[in-house]
């Protein structure tokens, strides 16, 4: 009504400009006039009252089913945020600790606001409990999964990732590749290990004559795993890590024992670390873990209202980054 008032039109003249009603002819003059009016007084729309009248309130809800914000999540949280602003969404974010009463109490109260919809992410790729109350909203689970639900969830092709790493090392022309895994209960080493074997039956190798050995994805772990490929006599041509932290615990102990990389033997990492795979020396081959594409794309399925949502799982490309740890084989 001020800005009518100020304009010298109707409140509605300026419900159809602000909201670029369709239908409505409404000279450019008057438009401007009304435009002028919004600026000088400085109005904007009252959101709660619009979510009331239109049933939404253009809000995403951003669970993270974990301890903290880590870096990952970080990632995943950037994709959506971008995505939510293109699409003229709010991504409101909550943190349940890894605790499953949390998480219900938390979706609750983002459904209380009137969220229109959930992204429910965890780190680290695994089975999840999703609360009830997130079956009132469109939702999506983002690098997690509910066994035996049909929720929708966005998840990372680890075994396409574990195939190209393999491969690209293949390409290389290695024959002797070994394999230090994550922790082997875990869906992503099953799920990296599987494209490892793949990749090696492809190329008319038996995966059976390859050294595999469970780590638990920490530097210690890779740094000790490769001591004893050494001590096991002479060390593969190549080796794969379960992740980028491992890879560092591998070059470590390879240089250490006065073995060159990658002039002597290769490393592939996992994961693409930030501030680790591209800045140690020699710079880390890896696979790129897709959250910010992950977070974009749940985010996008959801900011339209829930209309778009995939159903069953949506497998995102794991990029290879080949960087200096890699190279052909000496020998």
């Amino acid at each position: 009504m001020d800005v009518a008032r100020l304009a010298g039109v109707s409140p509605a003249t300026v419900s159809f400009v602000l909201n670029q009603t369709a239908g409505q002819t409404i000279s450019d003059e008057t438009r401007q006039r009304v435009l002028q009016a919004v600026a000088e007084l400085d109005y904007r729309p009252n959101l709660a009252a619009q979510g009331l009248r239109q049933g939404r309130s253009a809000t995403i809800g951003f669970v993270s089913h974990d301890a903290d914000f880590g870096e990952f999540a970080a990632s995943a949280i950037k994709g959506a945020h971008e995505a939510c602003v293109r699409q003229g969404s709010l991504l409101l974010l909550v943190n349940t600790g890894g605790s499953n009463s949390q998480a219900a109490q938390l979706i609750a109260e983002l459904l209380d606001r009137q969220a229109d919809a959930l992204i429910f992410a965890a780190v680290g790729t695994r089975s999840v409990v999703l609360p009830d109350a997130a079956r009132r909203v469109p939702t999506v689970l983002l690098n997690c999964f509910a066994p035996h639900d049909p929720v929708p969830a966005v998840l990372p092709d680890e075994v396409r990732g574990g195939m190209e790493a393999t491969q690209a090392l293949l390409d290389l022309g290695h024959r002797d590749i070994a394999y230090l895994t994550g922790k082997p209960s875990q869906w992503a080493t099953k799920a990296r290990l599987r494209g490892f074997r793949d990749a090696l039956r492809g190329a008319g190798l038996d995966p059976r004559e390859h050294t595999v050995l469970p780590g638990n994805y920490h530097a210690d772990s890779g740094y000790e795993l490769t001591r004893t490929l050494l001590r096991n006599g002479r060390p593969p041509t190549a080796i794969m890590c379960g992740n980028d932290r491992m890879a560092v615990g591998a070059v470590m102990a390879l240089l250490e024992a006065g073995i060159r990389v990658p002039q002597d033997v290769s490393v592939m990492g996992y994961d693409d670390q930030f501030q680790l795979a591209a800045e140690i020396r020699p710079a880390l081959s890896t696979v790129l873990l897709p959250y910010p594409a992950m977070g974009r794309l749940a985010a996008e399925q959801l900011a339209g209202g829930g209309a778009t949502v995939s159903s069953g799982r949506t497998l995102v490309h794991c990029p290879l980054v080949m960087r200096d740890s890699t190279a052909p084989p000496a020998r």
